[in-house]
């Protein structure tokens, strides 16, 4: 068998070593340029002037994709449970009279009737994984913030009983009484307001609306 000459087999372990100490280098220039990155933003608030927000007189500092309790659309809904399927905490649970659909001329679902759509929000994370997969986009994270209660049960939260009321998402307890900051008052009539404007079409979906055909063979 030839043997491999010295000098080449000694010149080939040098090329190995050095890819592996470009490879450990340039690992390492990554992490610290990964780190720095990261850094960026927070040293910049690490030197920011801070401001106390007055709250409850003055209204909380909201970020644009901030993911408060949802609020549901419950006429373009079409109980397909996908939301409620995507859910890691099953918190969400829906039941209906029968198939339905949206119609496009009308841009609401028809059908059987929305008997039930319940969040139990002691088990919500928030995470907003309900709302990516709805077909019809009709479940979304709201911008109330707080919903505290005196009981457990108060945490379940029947969206069929707000739209019977015209509301689209729970308002909190504090949020309901007659004297508000300014700020209170306009979200809760936002959101009171909103809901007003398909007040009917909230109703009519709670409503069977399926027309029963005719069997085939009846005479009719």
């Amino acid at each position: 068998m030839a043997r491999v000459p010295v000098d080449w087999a000694l010149t080939a372990v040098q090329a190995t070593m050095g890819q592996a100490m470009r490879a450990y280098f340039r690992n390492v220039y990554l992490a610290i340029k990964t780190i720095l990155i990261g850094l960026r933003i927070t040293l910049s608030y690490c030197f920011a002037r801070t401001i106390t927000v007055q709250y409850p007189d003055v209204a909380p500092t909201l970020q644009p994709r901030f993911r408060g309790f949802h609020y549901y659309e419950i006429e373009k809904c079409i109980g397909c449970e996908m939301c409620a399927k995507a859910c890691p905490v099953d918190c969400i649970s829906m039941s209906k009279t029968g198939p339905r659909r949206i119609d496009k001329s009308a841009g609401v679902a028809v059908g059987g009737a929305m008997t039930s759509y319940a969040i139990d929000y002691s088990k919500c994370m928030f995470c907003a994984l309900c709302t990516y997969p709805c077909p019809t986009q009709c479940i979304h994270m709201g911008s109330v913030h707080d919903m505290s209660a005196f009981e457990r049960d108060s945490m379940l939260v029947e969206f069929t009983e707000l739209a019977r009321q015209g509301l689209q998402t729970p308002l909190s307890l504090w949020m309901q009484k007659a004297h508000l900051p300014a700020w209170a008052r306009k979200a809760r009539d936002e959101w009171i307001e909103r809901g007003r404007g398909r007040h009917q079409l909230m109703l009519q979906a709670m409503q069977d609306q399926r027309v029963d055909k005719p069997v085939a063979g009846s005479g009719e």
